[in-house]
Protein backbone atom coordinates (compact mmCIF):
# COMPACT_ATOMS: atom_id res chain seq x y z
CA UNK A 1 0.00 0.00 0.00
CA UNK A 2 1.23 3.47 -0.53
CA UNK A 3 2.95 5.60 2.21
CA UNK A 4 0.48 8.47 2.38
CA UNK A 5 -0.30 11.01 5.60
CA UNK A 6 -3.59 8.63 5.60
CA UNK A 7 -1.84 5.45 6.19
CA UNK A 8 -2.40 5.22 10.00
CA UNK A 9 -5.60 3.94 9.71
CA UNK A 10 -4.19 0.88 9.15
CA UNK A 11 -3.21 0.35 12.66
CA UNK A 12 -6.81 0.40 13.88
CA UNK A 13 -7.19 -3.36 11.98
CA UNK A 14 -7.26 -5.90 15.26
CA UNK A 15 -4.48 -8.37 14.21
CA UNK A 16 -6.22 -12.12 14.52
CA UNK A 17 -3.43 -15.09 13.95
CA UNK A 18 -5.17 -18.87 14.68
CA UNK A 19 -3.49 -20.44 17.12
CA UNK A 20 0.15 -21.69 15.76
CA UNK A 21 0.41 -25.64 15.92
CA UNK A 22 -3.16 -26.69 16.07
CA UNK A 23 -5.86 -27.83 13.91
CA UNK A 24 -8.59 -25.81 12.80
CA UNK A 25 -11.90 -26.34 11.10
CA UNK A 26 -14.14 -24.13 9.03
CA UNK A 27 -17.81 -24.85 9.36
CA UNK A 28 -19.92 -23.45 6.79
CA UNK A 29 -24.04 -23.51 7.04
CA UNK A 30 -26.46 -22.05 4.54
CA UNK A 31 -28.81 -19.25 5.67
CA UNK A 32 -32.62 -19.69 5.66
CA UNK A 33 -32.06 -22.91 3.63
CA UNK A 34 -35.20 -23.86 4.31
CA UNK A 35 -37.01 -20.84 2.74
CA UNK A 36 -34.56 -21.59 -0.01
CA UNK A 37 -34.80 -25.38 -0.51
CA UNK A 38 -39.07 -24.40 -0.76
CA UNK A 39 -38.55 -21.36 -3.40
CA UNK A 40 -36.19 -23.92 -5.06
CA UNK A 41 -38.62 -27.03 -4.97
CA UNK A 42 -35.94 -29.47 -3.18
CA UNK A 43 -37.50 -32.96 -2.99
CA UNK A 44 -37.99 -33.82 0.56
CA UNK A 45 -36.38 -35.45 2.59
CA UNK A 46 -32.93 -35.37 0.69
CA UNK A 47 -32.50 -33.77 -3.06
CA UNK A 48 -29.55 -35.45 -4.65
CA UNK A 49 -28.79 -32.95 -6.59
CA UNK A 50 -28.49 -30.17 -3.98
CA UNK A 51 -26.22 -32.55 -2.34
CA UNK A 52 -23.91 -33.39 -5.17
CA UNK A 53 -23.93 -29.50 -5.79
CA UNK A 54 -22.98 -28.90 -2.34
CA UNK A 55 -20.20 -31.93 -2.61
CA UNK A 56 -18.87 -30.24 -6.21
CA UNK A 57 -18.68 -26.88 -3.75
CA UNK A 58 -16.47 -28.38 -1.15
CA UNK A 59 -14.28 -29.76 -3.82
CA UNK A 60 -13.48 -26.41 -4.91
CA UNK A 61 -12.51 -25.25 -1.77
CA UNK A 62 -10.21 -27.71 -1.46
CA UNK A 63 -8.47 -28.13 -4.25
CA UNK A 64 -8.40 -24.55 -3.75
CA UNK A 65 -6.91 -24.01 -0.52
CA UNK A 66 -3.66 -27.23 -0.79
CA UNK A 67 -3.87 -27.19 3.65
CA UNK A 68 -7.50 -28.31 3.63
CA UNK A 69 -7.11 -32.21 4.19
CA UNK A 70 -10.82 -33.63 4.93
CA UNK A 71 -14.58 -31.97 4.48
CA UNK A 72 -17.64 -33.62 6.00
CA UNK A 73 -21.21 -32.28 4.18
CA UNK A 74 -24.62 -33.12 5.52
CA UNK A 75 -27.49 -31.06 4.43
CA UNK A 76 -27.07 -27.06 3.79
CA UNK A 77 -23.22 -27.40 6.19
CA UNK A 78 -19.87 -28.43 5.00
CA UNK A 79 -16.72 -28.69 7.39
CA UNK A 80 -13.51 -28.10 6.38
CA UNK A 81 -10.44 -29.43 8.16
CA UNK A 82 -6.55 -27.40 7.92
CA UNK A 83 -3.26 -28.94 8.87
CA UNK A 84 -1.85 -28.07 12.23
CA UNK A 85 0.83 -27.21 10.36
CA UNK A 86 -0.88 -24.74 7.47
CA UNK A 87 0.93 -21.14 7.47
CA UNK A 88 -1.94 -20.25 4.60
CA UNK A 89 -2.66 -16.49 4.76
CA UNK A 90 -0.28 -16.41 8.14
CA UNK A 91 -3.13 -18.43 9.75
CA UNK A 92 -5.24 -15.08 9.45
CA UNK A 93 -8.53 -16.09 10.78
CA UNK A 94 -10.80 -13.54 9.12
CA UNK A 95 -8.51 -14.25 5.62
CA UNK A 96 -9.42 -17.52 5.87
CA UNK A 97 -13.05 -17.55 6.52
CA UNK A 98 -13.61 -15.07 3.94
CA UNK A 99 -11.72 -17.07 1.41
CA UNK A 100 -13.76 -20.55 2.43
CA UNK A 101 -17.33 -18.71 2.62
CA UNK A 102 -16.64 -16.87 -0.52
CA UNK A 103 -15.41 -20.14 -2.71
CA UNK A 104 -17.79 -22.00 -1.42
CA UNK A 105 -20.76 -20.07 -2.30
CA UNK A 106 -19.13 -18.39 -5.76
CA UNK A 107 -18.96 -22.36 -6.89
CA UNK A 108 -22.46 -23.11 -5.92
CA UNK A 109 -23.55 -20.13 -7.70
CA UNK A 110 -21.75 -20.99 -10.78
CA UNK A 111 -22.52 -24.67 -10.75
CA UNK A 112 -26.23 -24.80 -10.35
CA UNK A 113 -27.48 -24.94 -13.54
CA UNK A 114 -25.35 -28.25 -14.16
CA UNK A 115 -27.14 -29.66 -11.60
CA UNK A 116 -30.96 -27.92 -11.63
CA UNK A 117 -30.82 -27.77 -15.56
CA UNK A 118 -34.72 -26.89 -15.59
CA UNK A 119 -35.10 -24.55 -12.25
CA UNK A 120 -33.67 -21.22 -12.46
CA UNK A 121 -31.70 -19.93 -9.41
CA UNK A 122 -34.62 -17.36 -8.14
CA UNK A 123 -32.51 -15.68 -5.49
CA UNK A 124 -28.72 -15.94 -4.46
CA UNK A 125 -27.99 -17.89 -1.98
CA UNK A 126 -26.21 -16.72 1.42
CA UNK A 127 -23.76 -19.08 3.77
CA UNK A 128 -22.01 -18.15 7.12
CA UNK A 129 -19.32 -19.24 8.60
CA UNK A 130 -17.14 -19.65 11.60
CA UNK A 131 -13.46 -21.23 12.57
CA UNK A 132 -13.05 -24.16 15.40
CA UNK A 133 -9.49 -24.43 16.90
CA UNK A 134 -9.06 -27.94 18.38
CA UNK A 135 -5.33 -28.79 20.29
CA UNK A 136 -5.03 -32.39 19.50
CA UNK A 137 -6.28 -35.30 16.91
CA UNK A 138 -8.85 -36.77 19.65
CA UNK A 139 -10.55 -33.59 19.50
CA UNK A 140 -10.47 -33.25 15.87
CA UNK A 141 -11.66 -37.28 15.73
CA UNK A 142 -14.87 -36.47 17.93
CA UNK A 143 -15.55 -33.30 16.11
CA UNK A 144 -16.31 -35.07 12.69
CA UNK A 145 -17.70 -38.06 14.84
CA UNK A 146 -20.29 -35.33 16.55
CA UNK A 147 -21.31 -34.26 13.08
CA UNK A 148 -21.81 -37.67 11.75
CA UNK A 149 -24.12 -38.31 14.68
CA UNK A 150 -25.98 -35.33 14.11
CA UNK A 151 -26.45 -36.42 10.23
CA UNK A 152 -27.49 -39.83 11.58
CA UNK A 153 -30.31 -38.31 13.77
CA UNK A 154 -31.88 -35.40 11.27
CA UNK A 155 -31.91 -37.58 8.09
CA UNK A 156 -33.60 -40.20 10.44
CA UNK A 157 -36.26 -38.13 11.54
CA UNK A 158 -36.43 -36.43 8.16
CA UNK A 159 -36.82 -39.99 6.78
CA UNK A 160 -39.99 -40.61 8.97
CA UNK A 161 -41.84 -36.93 8.51
CA UNK A 162 -41.79 -37.12 5.16
CA UNK A 163 -42.88 -40.52 4.92
CA UNK A 164 -45.57 -39.75 7.53
CA UNK A 165 -46.67 -36.43 5.49
CA UNK A 166 -45.97 -37.91 1.48
CA UNK A 167 -47.29 -41.33 1.62
CA UNK A 168 -49.26 -41.02 5.74
CA UNK A 169 -51.60 -37.90 4.50
CA UNK A 170 -50.27 -36.47 7.66
CA UNK A 171 -50.01 -32.64 7.64
CA UNK A 172 -46.88 -31.49 8.51
CA UNK A 173 -47.91 -30.56 12.10
CA UNK A 174 -49.68 -33.77 12.57
CA UNK A 175 -46.41 -35.42 11.89
CA UNK A 176 -44.30 -33.24 14.27
CA UNK A 177 -46.66 -34.08 16.47
CA UNK A 178 -47.09 -38.07 16.16
CA UNK A 179 -42.60 -38.00 16.12
CA UNK A 180 -43.01 -35.26 19.33
CA UNK A 181 -40.71 -36.89 22.25
CA UNK A 182 -40.09 -40.74 19.99
CA UNK A 183 -36.49 -42.04 20.18
CA UNK A 184 -34.51 -44.01 17.30
CA UNK A 185 -36.10 -47.08 17.56
CA UNK A 186 -39.45 -45.73 17.45
CA UNK A 187 -38.71 -43.34 14.26
CA UNK A 188 -37.09 -47.08 12.95
CA UNK A 189 -39.85 -48.78 13.70
CA UNK A 190 -42.85 -46.08 12.38
CA UNK A 191 -40.60 -46.65 9.05
CA UNK A 192 -40.87 -50.01 8.88
CA UNK A 193 -44.08 -50.86 10.19
CA UNK A 194 -46.30 -48.46 8.15
CA UNK A 195 -44.14 -48.02 5.14
CA UNK A 196 -42.20 -50.71 4.36
CA UNK A 197 -38.72 -48.81 4.97
CA UNK A 198 -35.77 -50.53 6.65
CA UNK A 199 -34.02 -47.32 7.52
CA UNK A 200 -30.25 -49.02 7.07
CA UNK A 201 -31.25 -49.99 3.37
CA UNK A 202 -31.63 -46.12 2.86
CA UNK A 203 -29.07 -44.58 0.76
CA UNK A 204 -25.26 -43.95 2.42
CA UNK A 205 -25.05 -40.57 1.15
CA UNK A 206 -28.48 -39.23 3.02
CA UNK A 207 -27.43 -41.71 6.47
CA UNK A 208 -23.89 -40.97 6.43
CA UNK A 209 -23.28 -37.56 4.91
CA UNK A 210 -20.39 -37.19 2.55
CA UNK A 211 -16.61 -37.41 3.45
CA UNK A 212 -14.15 -35.61 1.22
CA UNK A 213 -10.40 -36.68 1.38
CA UNK A 214 -7.76 -35.58 -0.51
CA UNK A 215 -5.01 -38.43 -1.03
CA UNK A 216 -1.79 -37.92 -2.33
CA UNK A 217 -0.26 -40.03 -5.32
CA UNK A 218 2.52 -40.43 -7.42
CA UNK A 219 1.96 -38.95 -11.03
CA UNK A 220 2.67 -41.98 -13.58
CA UNK A 221 5.34 -40.93 -16.25
CA UNK A 222 6.18 -42.42 -19.57
CA UNK A 223 8.84 -44.82 -20.03
CA UNK A 224 12.26 -43.25 -20.76
CA UNK A 225 13.01 -43.55 -24.79
CA UNK A 226 15.13 -46.34 -25.21
CA UNK A 227 17.31 -44.92 -27.50
CA UNK A 228 18.20 -41.91 -24.60
CA UNK A 229 18.95 -45.60 -22.43
CA UNK A 230 21.54 -46.85 -25.07
CA UNK A 231 22.87 -43.35 -24.88
CA UNK A 232 23.48 -42.79 -21.50
CA UNK A 233 24.46 -46.93 -21.25
CA UNK A 234 27.34 -45.87 -23.90
CA UNK A 235 28.40 -42.44 -22.25
CA UNK A 236 32.05 -41.33 -22.90
CA UNK A 237 32.55 -41.47 -19.18
CA UNK A 238 31.91 -45.28 -18.87
CA UNK A 239 35.07 -45.80 -21.63
CA UNK A 240 37.24 -43.67 -19.75
CA UNK A 241 40.72 -45.54 -19.64
CA UNK A 242 39.30 -48.29 -21.99
CA UNK A 243 41.56 -47.02 -25.07
CA UNK A 244 44.42 -46.36 -23.04
CA UNK A 245 47.11 -48.57 -22.16
CA UNK A 246 48.44 -47.42 -18.81
CA UNK A 247 44.35 -47.93 -17.79
CA UNK A 248 45.31 -48.38 -13.71
CA UNK A 249 45.09 -44.62 -12.68
CA UNK A 250 42.36 -43.41 -15.35
CA UNK A 251 39.91 -46.25 -14.76
CA UNK A 252 39.96 -45.66 -11.23
CA UNK A 253 39.25 -41.71 -12.18
CA UNK A 254 37.04 -42.64 -14.44
CA UNK A 255 34.93 -45.00 -11.50
CA UNK A 256 34.85 -42.12 -8.88
CA UNK A 257 33.71 -39.77 -11.52
CA UNK A 258 30.79 -42.48 -12.46
CA UNK A 259 29.90 -43.00 -8.49
CA UNK A 260 29.64 -39.05 -8.15
CA UNK A 261 27.73 -38.92 -10.83
CA UNK A 262 25.25 -41.78 -9.98
CA UNK A 263 24.89 -40.37 -6.93
CA UNK A 264 24.30 -36.77 -8.05
CA UNK A 265 21.28 -38.89 -10.07
CA UNK A 266 19.74 -40.49 -7.48
CA UNK A 267 19.27 -37.41 -5.63
CA UNK A 268 17.67 -35.92 -8.33
CA UNK A 269 15.78 -38.85 -8.91
CA UNK A 270 14.71 -38.56 -5.21
CA UNK A 271 13.94 -34.99 -5.12
CA UNK A 272 11.71 -35.39 -8.99
CA UNK A 273 9.92 -38.23 -7.37
CA UNK A 274 8.59 -36.07 -4.48
CA UNK A 275 7.86 -33.14 -6.84
CA UNK A 276 5.95 -35.81 -9.22
CA UNK A 277 3.12 -36.04 -6.86
CA UNK A 278 -0.53 -35.20 -6.82
CA UNK A 279 -3.71 -34.20 -4.84
CA UNK A 280 -6.19 -36.30 -5.79
CA UNK A 281 -10.21 -36.21 -3.97
CA UNK A 282 -12.18 -38.83 -3.27
CA UNK A 283 -16.00 -38.14 -1.86
CA UNK A 284 -17.15 -41.11 0.40
CA UNK A 285 -20.01 -41.58 2.30
CA UNK A 286 -18.54 -43.82 4.78
CA UNK A 287 -18.40 -43.67 8.82
CA UNK A 288 -15.87 -41.43 10.60
CA UNK A 289 -16.78 -42.29 13.85
CA UNK A 290 -14.04 -45.00 15.15
CA UNK A 291 -10.55 -44.99 14.20
CA UNK A 292 -10.88 -47.54 11.15
CA UNK A 293 -11.55 -44.38 8.56
CA UNK A 294 -8.58 -42.83 9.91
CA UNK A 295 -6.11 -45.23 10.28
CA UNK A 296 -6.91 -45.68 6.67
CA UNK A 297 -6.14 -42.40 5.78
CA UNK A 298 -3.38 -41.40 8.11
CA UNK A 299 -2.23 -38.23 5.88
CA UNK A 300 -5.16 -36.55 7.18
CA UNK A 301 -4.13 -35.48 10.70
CA UNK A 302 -0.49 -35.62 9.88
Amino acid sequence: MAATRFAYVKTYELPDPILPNTYFVVRIDGQSFHRFSDTHAFVKPNDIRALRLMDNAAEDVMRALPDAMLAFGESDEYSFLFRKTSTIYNRRESKILSTVVSQFTSSYVFHWSQYFPDQMLQYPPTFDGRVIVYPSEQEVKDYFAWRQADTHINNLYNTAFWALVQQGGMSTSEAHQKLKGTVSADKNETLYSQFGVNYNSVEARFRKGSVVVKVERPIEEPPKDSVSSAQSDNSPLDQVGSDNNDAGEKDAEAQRIQHRRKKKETKKAEKAANRKREWVLSVMHCDVIGNEFWQSYPSILQ
